[in-house]
């Protein structure tokens, strides 16, 4: 099982050293999300690949292809008013779910293109990919 918590603050703190890039993450942009727990009220902050689609900046949750949603999903439905930080910059935003249909098209569309992430889900499967949307305020 991985241990989260110790991946990303490993992963927050390449981010915050290299001026948004992680070594392991090659070329894609990371970004951070600061999101308040839907549950606790608790300011948490997640490290994850944006995946840029022309205007778009996509957020996948396959949390490598586990069977449940990973928490940050949670947070985002209950607050999805956030602050964000990419490269350099920390700004406000506003993170909206796709509707099923246009998240089915997403997730077909990455898993075409990408063997790994074909891999999770299929992994993943029964549940379904949420796949959300960052706009800047």
């Amino acid at each position: 099982m991985l241990d989260w918590p110790t991946l990303n603050a490993n992963v927050i703190a390449e981010f915050r050293a290299n001026q948004g890039r992680v070594a392991q993450f090659g070329d894609q942009p990371v970004i951070l999300l600061h999101t308040i727990g839907a549950r606790t009220g608790t300011l948490r902050i997640t490290p994850l690949v944006l995946v840029i689609d022309g205007a778009d900046q996509l957020l996948f949750a396959t949390s490598a292809g586990a069977p449940r949603h990973p928490t940050w999903v949670y947070n985002l439905r209950s607050n999805p008013e956030i602050e964000v930080e990419l490269g350099t910059e920390k700004y406000p935003a506003r993170i909206d779910e796709l509707s099923d249909s246009e998240r089915q098209a997403r997730v077909d569309e990455m898993a075409s293109k990408v063997p790994q992430f074909a891999e999770y889900v299929s992994s993943a499967a029964p549940r379904k990919i949420p796949v959300f949307c960052v706009k800047r305020l």
